[in-house]
């Protein structure tokens, strides 16, 4: 069996974002009757007396045919199609917080099994500026500075848009099928050194811990990525990487920023962006915030287990969130 991929990837997953940015069929949007069952299941829950993360599927009990099969269809074009979706429709004068995060985490009950996002073991994570963004340590989503391109610890993640920024804050996406085609192109000589195991801060553990870049299983490529997260690995580690490494990370950064890979959106309030963390790669720009705290710029980031989820090699560890399935 081949470790290494040496042939172009043609699916739609290996896509450039100046051709799909104006198609929309990327976007999903709830209709009125959607809305209605989700709306149904919001009010038995809230009846319930329960509020999100502490409720389950068993909880909900939604057999309407239509939702499921809205269900398949974002299942299906995470894993099969561009690798993210977008769904618009929720409506945030109708719901307020709190009812927007509980229908999000019902979506996501029936899209997969949520995950720990930290060793708090959240399940909710909330995409604010509140940490220090001089301390390496800090998660680099807790600040409001650029976020570079990156993959997170789990099959799916889902940002809900609660309030946009006064200023930036938008979203950026990249296809690592199409970085790896580049590279395959461009840079053969570098290929093997991405399927090398480096070290990740970060990576479901107080310790660092060894992960490639790019993994090629059972006949798909799985990609796990974050610059700043290797570089402090290593550095944990006492292990510094060689020059041919850094050449490798100088080559693929250089890659993912050319302009016509990405695609770039704002998220407006009550918009849900699902990405597939094997497949793509997300970002967002910095940006300035309000200085009234209800007005600051919120997210909700949700981690899903995928029953769809592609199947990765034994050298490419499955993490979902911090306590491992």
């Amino acid at each position: 069996m081949k470790t290494i991929l040496t042939s172009t990837i043609e699916e739609k997953c290996a896509w450039f974002g100046s051709e799909i940015s104006h198609n929309n069929d990327w976007i999903i949007k709830f209709d009125d009757y959607l809305l209605s069952v989700l709306d149904e299941a919001l009010q038995h829950i809230t009846n319930l007396g329960k509020k999100a993360p502490h409720f389950n599927k068993d909880d909900i009990h939604i057999k309407d045919e239509k939702f499921l099969n809205f269900i398949e269809e974002i299942s299906d074009q995470l894993e099969n199609g561009y690798g993210f979706i977008v769904i618009k429709g929720l409506d945030v004068k109708r719901f307020n917080e709190d009812e927007l995060i509980d229908i999000y985490y019902i979506l996501g009950l029936y899209l997969g099994i949520p995950v720990t996002q930290n060793m708090q073991n959240q399940l909710l994570g909330y995409v604010e500026n509140v940490g220090d963004i001089k301390n390496k340590q800090t998660r680099v989503y807790q600040t409001n500075a650029n976020l570079p391109y990156h993959s997170d610890m789990s099959d799916v993640v889902g940002l809900l848009s609660i309030r946009k920024a006064k200023e930036g804050g938008e979203s950026s996406l990249v296809s690592f099928a199409t970085v790896y085609n580049i590279i395959l192109k461009e840079y053969p000589e570098y290929l093997a050194y991405y399927y090398h195991p480096a070290y990740y801060n970060h990576l479901g553990g107080d310790e660092p811990s060894l992960s490639p870049i790019f993994s090629y299983w059972k006949g798909k490529l799985a990609c796990r990525y974050l610059r700043q997260y290797i570089e402090v690995g290593h550095e944990r580690k006492n292990i510094p990487l060689s020059r041919v490494q850094i050449d490798a990370l100088n080559i693929f950064e250089e890659i993912s920023h050319q302009d016509n890979l990405r695609i770039d959106m704002m998220l407006e309030p009550g918009d849900i962006q699902l990405c597939n963390n094997y497949i793509v790669m997300h970002s967002r720009t910095s940006f300035l915030d309000y200085d009234e705290k209800d007005k600051q710029r919120k997210l909700v980031r949700l981690w899903l287990k995928m029953p769809n989820a592609r199947k990765l090699a034994p050298d490419f560890p499955g993490r979902n969130g911090f306590s491992q399935e």
